[in-house]
């Protein structure tokens, strides 16, 4: 029986070569007409996440990975904002990965990402990851200037990185840290609405960066690279999700259900206590009374 579109699994890329980019609506919006039709169901799931994030906290046996791959616009850094809202700020770490530094390149290209890696019990987000290497890399063919050796720059190189990545995401998988994928699609015409408000709206003007532009000229080229990825990459333990976020409300509220659902297929719970602690429990209780 296929999905629904409230449900994740209708967003849930399949392996293989069977996934088209070009096929998925960056428009949809399910059933819903607006943002006002969404806003109760997105505080509902906020509400939810803050429950789920403290029961991971007190369970401690697993970790969780959010990992936002997107084109320039679509989004990551308001998602992040929203759908993070009702948290608490110190079980969630974000990090956004820049040019790598020399030091990181004198490192594998996986390093940088291990550094910051959530510990069991936190929610990690990566704003871009370690997918960059397989997208701005692979489309500008910078990985000539990443110091490796002329043997290995051959070829099967792409194929060999979707095959590290699928491995180290096993790796976390196996280590109790489960990984969350979003794809945030958007189309070429709405990143240039986009664009043109943050030249427009002066309190959107700092966001404006020229290279913004340039990249724009790569469009095919990246979406021929995102579909790769997502092709290459998709996993039964590290599944990609590709979100329409045309409309930011609409995404935004897949994202919250997605990540709730995973966190309540874990069976989260409290600890369970000890005879001492439940001894000191009513010792407390009977002291405070």
């Amino acid at each position: 029986m296929a999905a629904e579109w409230h449900q994740p699994g209708f967003y849930k890329v399949s392996s293989g070569s069977s996934f088209c980019l070009a096929d998925q609506n960056p428009n949809f919006t399910g059933n819903l007409k607006d943002k006002s039709a969404s806003n109760e169901l997105l505080l509902e799931g906020v509400q939810q996440l803050a429950k789920f994030q403290d029961l991971l906290y007190a369970d401690a046996r697993w970790g969780v990975l959010i990992v936002l791959q997107a084109i320039d616009a679509a989004g990551k850094d308001s998602t992040i904002k929203h759908v993070m809202s009702g948290v608490n700020p110190q079980g969630v770490r974000v990090h956004s990965f820049k040019h790598p530094s020399v030091d990181d390149l004198r490192h594998n290209w996986l390093w940088r990402y291990n550094l910051v890696l959530p510990q069991r019990g936190e929610i990690g987000i990566f704003n871009r990851s370690y997918y960059e290497e397989v997208l701005v890399v692979k489309v500008h063919n910078l990985v000539a200037n990443q110091s490796l050796p002329d043997s290995l720059l051959g070829p099967d190189i792409w194929e060999n990185r979707y095959e590290d990545i699928n491995a180290f995401e096993k790796h976390l998988f196996r280590n109790g840290i489960i990984v969350l994928k979003f794809f945030l699609h958007i189309s070429a015409d709405e990143q240039r609405k986009r664009f043109l408000k943050r030249l427009h709206a002066p309190e959107k003007n700092w966001k404006f960066s020229f290279s913004d532009l340039e990249e724009r000229r790569y469009w095919d080229d990246y979406q021929n690279a995102f579909e790769a990825m997502l092709q290459n990459t998709s996993t039964s333990y590290a599944p990609w999700y590709c979100v329409p976020m045309n409309n930011k409300w609409f995404g935004r509220l897949i994202i919250t259900k997605t990540i709730n659902a995973a966190l309540d297929d874990l069976k989260l719970r409290y600890p369970l206590l000890t005879k001492e602690q439940n001894d000191a429990l009513a010792k407390g209780k009977k002291l405070l009374s």
